[in-house]
């Protein structure tokens, strides 16, 4: 077996391990409410791999008012950045090696330029977009970033990102589950997703590309 096929095997195999220990912790999470969103908030903003994004959808469907949803998103916004100071001490403590040993050279590059380039702004992003939330909390601690500043971007960005996802589903929440039931919605979200992530990547991948040209 060729070196590149190891490396394939072995990369295949994180994900099967990393998707095991989502479920895992989604399904105990799942059952205990407010309280498991909070964990789960905190958690994956410092440490492990499941995204609260799965806590706060089903959460906000079974809400029975607009009180419960704020509940949800709040809990979720406020936790997550507290999750997100314990990650900035990490890096504060840990350093660069932490983020080393667990990220790829061409996510600490980009990494790098996100917090040269835009500061808050990158904590906003990184909050707000799939871009990984603890790593650059790793790195802003690493980089001793205000901390005053890094937690205002993150309320903000987290606070966007769950507070339209109440929103939206609050509103629009049956449609919402007739339509993933609808084989043409899948695809327009496909598409429309697609259409979204290509740029996005081009930008994500460009960072480290000009981090290596300076």
């Amino acid at each position: 077996m060729s070196a590149e096929s190891n490396v394939h095997a072995e990369k295949e195999g994180r994900r099967c391990v990393l998707g095991g220990i989502t479920d895992s912790i989604i399904e105990w999470a799942g059952e205990w409410g407010l309280l498991g969103l909070a964990v789960v908030s905190a958690s994956e903003a410092a440490l492990q791999p499941a995204p609260p994004d799965l806590l706060v959808i089903p959460l906000v469907l079974g809400a029975d008012s607009s009180l419960d949803i704020l509940a949800i998103v709040l809990v979720a916004t406020i936790s997550s950045v507290a999750g997100a100071v314990g990650g900035y001490g990490i890096g504060v403590y840990a350093g660069r090696p932490i983020l080393e040993r667990f990220t790829s050279d061409a996510t600490v590059a980009r990494l790098d330029a996100l917090m040269v380039r835009y500061g808050s702004a990158g904590i906003f992003l990184a909050a707000v977009s799939p871009i990984p939330y603890k790593a650059l909390a790793w790195a802003a601690g690493a980089g001793r970033m205000d901390l005053r500043l890094f937690i205002a971007a993150g309320l903000f960005g987290r606070g966007i990102r769950f507070g339209m996802e109440g929103l939206v589903l609050g509103i629009w929440g049956a449609e919402f589950l007739v339509l993933i039931e609808n084989p043409l919605a899948w695809l327009a979200g496909g598409i429309v997703g697609l259409a979204l992530f290509i740029p996005m990547m081009g930008w994500w991948t460009g960072l480290a590309e000009a981090t290596d040209s300076e």
